[in-house]
């Protein structure tokens, strides 16, 4: 019997040291804030812009869906964020969601960031790491149908064309729809500051927060030039959604100096 309860004993514990194995050490927190800008001023929904068409445009609406988080280590090692807990949707309209809190970080030195840019085509319609997220996306009006996918931007406005002073609507929603339409993008940023030499850090009591900058100028006047006069409503559009999905992948940068 003596024998019996020593060798449960010993495998309790070596259940237990398994458990202890799997837990992250030293945790700490990440929050990550969205500031969507113009240029080198924040956006401000219903401020006049102009852009390189000479269009001047302003904004109702913006949303959009960051996916995918992983972090890169100082050694080169990748942290990957769990994938039913990496879906969020930005909208300028709601402060509390310009924040996204990232819990449970491993301890350590980070150099940069990876995440997507809307909803990865293999992930949907229904996957584990999405199904969660799709009344989110469904209340947040960023979602075409289950089966067609998410919107993985929402940009909403009017402009107007020199030296006509009437104003029309323009709507800009991208996504990804099958295999033949796929824009999804991945955007990596670093982490630290290289200028000032600094390394970021996180977990062992330490709690990060690192701003993100979306310019929102380049879905007109990024890579890809787009002017509305010939192009207000993109949404499935085979030929603009890509390239304004490309324009996007290069509008995200974090602050140096």
């Amino acid at each position: 019997m003596k024998k019996i309860f020593l060798i449960a004993l010993l495998t309790i514990a070596a259940l237990s040291c398994k458990e202890d194995e799997t837990q992250i050490q030293n945790p700490g927190t990440l929050n990550l804030t969205f500031e969507n800008a113009v240029g080198t001023e924040l956006l401000s929904l219903g401020n006049s812009y102009t852009n390189s068409s000479g269009e001047g445009y302003s904004i109702q609406e913006l949303k959009y869906i960051i996916s995918n988080i992983t972090l890169t280590r100082k050694d080169g090692s990748l942290v990957v964020y769990p994938p039913g807990q990496s879906y969020f949707v930005i909208n300028e309209a709601d402060a509390n969601s310009l924040t996204i809190q990232l819990n449970d970080i491993e301890a350590g030195a980070y150099t940069s960031m990876t995440f997507g840019f809307g909803v990865d085509p293999t992930k949907y319609p229904i996957e584990s790491g999405t199904l969660n997220f799709i009344p989110t996306a469904e209340e947040a009006g960023m979602l075409w149908t289950w089966s067609a996918g998410y919107k993985f931007i929402k940009f909403e406005g009017v402009y107007t064309i020199p030296p006509l002073t009437g104003s029309d609507p323009f709507r800009i929603h991208v996504g990804s729809h099958g295999a033949n339409l796929d824009n999804y993008r991945e955007i990596t940023v670093p982490l630290g500051d290289d200028i000032a030499n600094t390394d970021f850090t996180i977990g062992e009591g330490v709690n990060a927060s690192q701003t993100i900058y979306f310019d929102v100028a380049q879905v007109f006047d990024g890579p890809n030039t787009i002017s509305l006069e010939n192009a207000s409503d993109i949404q499935v559009d085979p030929v603009n959604a890509p390239l304004i999905a490309t324009n996007i992948a290069t509008a995200f940068s974090v602050p140096q100096g």
